[in-house]
Parts: structure tokens; sequence; C-alpha cells
């Protein structure tokens, strides 16, 4: 990232304060986390390419407020952080959600890109409209701001990026009973999406939960929405419908 008003911008959207300790995924060459120093108590700034770790050591061996931690995030024992502000590599973007919706924060102002980003928002029925969608809208509130063209990065990447707000929500806007297979039954579903929810659910009973094709052609043409498009479900049909599968 090269310019600074972004930067500005991601810290201004977290609501910064110096009680925070705020977490920077894929710190690269230290200039957000160089910024985020004066702006919180304290800076968790991951990195795993090798070569950029030796240039953050080298950068903040005299910060006190920066701890430089060496690997992948997602496979790497991190402390306990309030927020994150952070440019984080795209090939991650997907499992990077999942891996922060599973943890505590306040709020999380993040750079993606701009396709994913309006995965996270999108309406019911549309090409963008998916299982990370409704589990977006099922764990935090996801609000996007301004484009961030792709000039703005050197290297400029081949797509132009949005930077995201996501902050978990203390209530959950409706009930699951199991919150994973809720997951991988959208996962499933998803993958089926212009079909009707019978026979999108008949193929998930049998991949996933080892039934026979009799019972999951049974169960399948029970549940609620079975005429339904799986892509004109809302969320809160899904967790109906999820509820009604694995009672």
């Amino acid at each position: 990232m090269i310019e600074p008003s972004i930067i500005q911008s991601m810290s201004d959207y977290a609501s910064l304060d110096q009680d925070d300790v705020t977490l920077d995924i894929g710190a690269g060459l230290g200039f957000l986390t160089r910024f985020l120093t004066g702006k919180c108590r304290s800076v968790l700034a991951v990195e795993a390419d090798n070569r950029l770790i030796r240039i953050l050591l080298e950068q903040f061996k005299n910060v006190p407020n920066v701890r430089v931690i060496a690997g992948n995030v997602l496979r790497t024992d991190v402390p306990q952080f309030d927020k994150v502000v952070s440019i984080p590599p795209y090939r991650i973007s997907s499992r990077l959600l999942l891996w922060l919706l599973d943890r505590g924060f306040d709020s999380s102002v993040l750079i993606f890109q701009k396709e994913f980003a309006n995965r996270l928002v999108a309406p019911v029925g549309t090409e963008d409209y998916g299982w990370l969608t409704v589990l977006t809208y099922y764990r935090a509130k996801c609000e996007l701001f301004e484009e961030v063209p792709k000039h703005m990065f050197y290297p400029q990447p081949d797509v132009n990026s949005i930077i995201v707000r996501l902050e978990l929500r203390k209530s959950k806007p409706f009930t699951v009973r199991n919150e994973l297979l809720f997951t991988r039954l959208m996962q499933t579903l998803f993958t089926q999406r212009n079909r009707k929810v019978r026979n999108a659910v008949h193929i998930f009973l049998q991949s996933k939960l080892a039934k026979t094709a009799q019972d999951a052609e049974t169960i399948a043409s029970q549940v609620p929405y079975s005429d339904e498009r799986v892509r004109m479900l809302t969320p809160e049909d899904f967790g109906e419908l999820a509820n009604v599968l694995f009672s």
C-alpha cells in the first residue's frame, strides 16, 4: 500500500485507541505496522516470508510496542487481540475470514479484493450470493467502505479492492443448533445453487452424512423449502433447514 490516506482511513474505521492490541496480518515491509504503533497499545505483526521477517525484526527492534510473529497466521499461535487492521494476502481471504470469525475481537478492518468483498454482502439470489454471505451475516455485521484502486499498491495487483469492516455480533440473528454442520451444509448446497433444495439436500445427506439413497430421498422430500432453489433461501431459511436436518 503506497497511499497514506488509505492507511489513515483504515485506522479511523477501526476506531483505534491506546488500549487496543491490534493484529496486522501479512505485515510485509511494515508500513502499516509502523503507522499502527502510534495509534494503539501494541501491534502483533504477522508475516510468513522469511526475507520480510528479517526486515521487520530490524525495523522494529527498538519499538517496544511491536511484536513480530513469524509464520502463516492460519497455522501460528497468535496471542489475543482486540482489533484487526490489515491488508492480508488475497489468496487466503476465505480461510482467513473463517479463522477470524472463530476468534473474539471488537472489530476488523481489512482490505479485500473487490469481488470477494462483494460476496460478503450479496443480496439473496444474486450470482455473488453464497455460503460466505450467509456465514458472514450469521456471525458478524459487515460493511463495505471506499474502493481502493489497484494503482494505490506497488506492485499493482490485477484487481481493485475495498475496505471492509467486520464486527462480531453480540447476539446471532437466528439460532443454529450445530454450527459446524450448518457451515458444511451451506458449503455443499451452494455447489448445487441452481437445484431445488430437496435435490441438493439429497446429495448432502449421501455424501456428508452417509445416508442410504432411500433414506436421503425420504428426508430430503420432507425438509422445509424443498421446492425452492438453493440460491433463493435467506440466511434464516438455511438456519431453519439445518436445525430440521440435525434435530
